[in-house]
């Protein structure tokens, strides 16, 4: 059963199929759709709905995945980890309308926090398409680094572009947020802390 996570303003929770209406809105914006790889556009309900189908309660952390939920206002966003080559990637997106708010710096924290928690891996990886700053900030700030440039393709913008690889590893993580480690009220704390991307 995928846990629901809490922060100081978010839940993250299982997909539901109530998701669909706001990942379609949000997702068939070429601004959002094309900073992902594997993300079409346009984006349909009916493309919501068919991958909304394929969550599975019932994962390993490296194929869990969270809808963002921002208190007041609903579902924002998603984040999770997929499996690939041996490692955990992980993945996310924030509907434009709350860009800016530090919420996925928040929801990132705590999917990194709970997955080394549960899990025994020595690192998470992920990455960014090099022109996507915003989401390169929010990695940087948890503590990932750059380990190399590959070419990928960007299905919503139908091309192969570079891409930035990054890494975090389960040390680099603890050294920098050392209260990690604590109980969620401490990580909330340490959250408050932060300069919010």
């Amino acid at each position: 059963m995928t846990p629901t996570l809490m922060t100081e303003r978010l839940i993250l929770r299982t997909p539901q199929m109530g998701d669909a209406e706001p990942i379609a809105r949000y997702l068939n914006d070429i601004e959002v759709a094309g900073n992902l790889a594997r993300v079409p556009f346009p984006y349909h309900l009916s493309d919501a709905q068919a991958w909304l189908a394929t969550q599975q309660t019932s994962q390993a952390p490296n194929q869990t995945s969270f809808s963002i939920e921002l208190a007041g206002t609903g579902y924002v966003g998603h984040i999770g980890f997929q499996p690939q080559g041996g490692h955990a990637i992980l993945g996310y997106w924030l509907g434009k309308p709350h860009w800016g708010r530090g919420i996925m710096t928040e929801a990132a924290f705590a999917a990194v926090r709970w997955f080394f928690k549960v899990s025994e891996a020595a690192a998470i990886h992920s990455g960014v398409f090099h022109f996507n700053t915003a989401s390169l900030a929010i990695q940087r700030q948890l503590g990932f680094t750059e380990t190399g440039r590959s070419v990928l393709l960007c299905l919503a913008r139908g091309a192969e572009l570079e891409h930035i690889d990054t890494q975090l590893t389960r040390a680099r993580f603890q050294q920098r947020w050392p209260a990690a480690s604590q109980a969620a009220s401490a990580t909330d704390q340490v959250l408050e802390g932060t300069s919010k991307a």
